[in-house]
């Protein structure tokens, strides 16, 4: 039926043109952004992943500027630490030749004076971004501790946290700071043993009282060697260890150990005694004829509330090879003091190395969140140039047809002549 008041071809023509004018209208927006999906209305399920996915890169790509800050921070901190190492080489050197036969002892000391003073100029100057991780006489828990942003870490819930890589603080210096009050009930010591003459040994054994699992930041331990004395010799000395932030019992047995041995050699009783730290043992080996006239007690040990923290190099501020007994203190000495540089140049080598890594699986996992977005929300533009001629055609055919549609009304004329 012909009608001249309803084209119902022209209507279907009408749509289909409208309809392919909004395809051609998508692809060429396609073309022009390069995305298929650029707005939550194209597809707002895979348009939200897609931006929640670009929040994780942005985040990884300030988890990467952390990394890399703290990565130049600790290189800094490692290289201090291996020049520290190498000038301890040095003044061993020279406390070798302080002990030779006719040695100038007094130009020798100058040499180490002089060696010395450039270790503390490196450790004041391995600073980056006012971080020196060569020193750490923190007494407050916490801050002997550098902590770097490593990851972020999205659940299935969508909950976000973050990884951080701790560096512990290294303590290269010489200077000493004040140490504050600490509980003295947090910790046990357990003597046994008389050491007896010629190579007979005692250990000491520090613990944790019930419910401590660290040393606390100010804890100050004191050992007091009068217990080593023999029949030929005697000491009413002690010696000092305040902990600092990140310490170990092992730390405490060991620095304690490294200033008891020097103490002795300063007073002439080279290899009379010998102090050794295994974990936090302590051992004390008798090397004299005669026995140690008492056996060790707990008691020997005290805790206090005050005294301050040294250096860690504290010991290298005492060396004097002018005396045969300080040059023998020295040369006890010295190997704890590089064993000291290299454990913190290798700590921080570890920490290094491990950003390293880190900042590489940051890089390539966002290369990878990055790809995923593509696929998401990319165009194909292969796809989207073919469908744009496809559709081009077709709007010119729907145009044509549509123009014929309308001409119908013109062909009922045809039938009143």
């Amino acid at each position: 039926m012909s009608s001249i008041l309803t084209n119902n071809g022209a209507m279907v023509a009408l749509q289909t043109l409208k309809s392919i004018n909004n395809d051609l209208s998508k692809t060429q927006n396609q073309i022009s952004t390069g995305l298929e999906i650029s707005s939550a209305a194209d597809n707002a399920s895979l348009w939200a992943i897609s931006q929640v996915m670009e929040a994780d890169v942005a985040g990884f790509e300030a988890v990467s500027s952390s990394l890399s800050l703290g990565e130049s921070t600790v290189a800094v901190g490692r290289a201090a630490a291996e020049s520290v190492n190498e000038l301890l080489v040095d003044i061993k050197e020279q406390i070798v030749l302080a002990q030779a036969p006719g040695a100038d002892t007094d130009a020798i000391q100058t040499e180490i004076a002089s060696l010395r003073d450039q270790v503390t100029s490196i450790v004041g100057a391995a600073q980056f971004n006012g971080q020196n991780l060569l020193s750490n006489t923190s007494t407050t828990a916490g801050e002997g501790t550098v902590e770097v942003l490593a990851s972020l870490n999205r659940d299935e819930n969508g909950a976000v946290t973050t990884t951080d890589i701790n560096v512990q603080k290294q303590d290269l210096s010489q200077t000493d700071s004040a140490a504050g009050a600490t509980a003295t009930t947090d910790y046990t010591v357990t003597a046994a043993g008389t050491p007896a003459a010629n190579g007979g040994t005692g250990t000491y054994t520090l613990g944790f009282n019930t419910g401590v699992t660290e040393v606390a930041a100010q804890a100050s331990f004191e050992l007091d060697l009068s217990s080593f004395d023999t029949t030929n010799n005697t000491s009413t000395a002690t010696v000092q260890y305040v902990a600092r932030d990140g310490d170990t019992l092992a730390d405490v047995a060991a620095a304690l150990s490294a200033a008891a041995n020097f103490q002795l050699e300063s007073e002439g009783r080279a290899g009379e005694t010998v102090l050794s730290a295994s974990g936090n043992v302590i051992t004390v080996t008798n090397n004299d004829d005669t026995a140690v006239t008492g056996a060790l007690a707990a008691g020997d040990f005290t805790l206090t509330d005050d005294g301050t923290i040294g250096g860690g190099l504290e010991i290298l501020g005492d060396i004097d090879v002018s005396t045969t007994n300080g040059a023998d203190a020295a040369s006890a000495a010295i190997d704890y003091l590089i064993e000291t540089a290299v454990g913190a140049a290798a700590d921080l080598g570890t920490s290094q190395s491990r950003m390293q890594i880190q900042n590489d699986f940051i890089s390539s996992l966002s290369d990878s969140l990055k790809s995923g977005i593509g696929a998401l929300v990319d165009a194909n533009m292969e796809e989207a140039s073919a469908r744009l001629q496809a559709l081009q055609v077709q709007q010119q055919l729907a145009i044509q047809s549509l123009s014929i549609a309308n001409q119908a009304p013109q062909n009922i004329l045809s039938l009143f002549r």
